[in-house]
């Protein structure tokens, strides 16, 4: 006789209540790790390290305000192509926000009031999860300290 097991399709946990086959526990194994561990040592070692990461821990938007990632950034030569005035160049900060299910990137001159929309920098956002997603493309397109 085999070692085949009947597994509940619902679940695909044996109908018996053991382990499943191929289930690691079935051959006495450990029990497999998270797919995506988080710890505190990760999230404090991402904040300090990189810009993205620690503009993105703890970046909760306050009731009502518009969600939005902010990073500094310093553009390439040529600077940054905006809407409103054409280039920006030198120390920027980089905010990118979901309003009403679009994503906006913007960039304004650090420590400044005014802010400028990135030339292209506007698109639907099916997802507001994405946001993290697409503010770190804009971050990783835009900002090349090294020139």
């Amino acid at each position: 006789m085999d070692d085949r097991t009947v597994t509940d399709p619902g679940t695909g946990t044996p109908a018996d209540g053991g382990p499943a086959a191929g289930d690691p526990a079935a051959a006495g194994g450990p029990a497999p790790a998270p797919a995506h561990p988080v710890d505190a040592a990760d999230e404090s070692a991402g904040a300090q390290g990189d810009p993205v990461a620690a503009a993105a821990v703890g970046d909760e938007p306050a009731p009502g305000a518009v969600p939005a990632r902010s990073t500094d950034i310093v553009p390439g030569p040529g600077g940054v192509m905006t809407d409103e005035v054409g280039v920006v160049t030198g120390e920027l900060t980089l905010r990118t926000e979901l309003d009403g299910g679009r994503v906006v990137v913007k960039v304004q001159y650090k420590d400044a009031d005014e802010w400028y929309v990135v030339t292209g920098g506007a698109a639907p956002l099916a997802d507001p999860a994405a946001l993290d997603a697409v503010h770190r493309i804009a971050v990783g397109l835009l900002n090349r300290p090294e020139g």
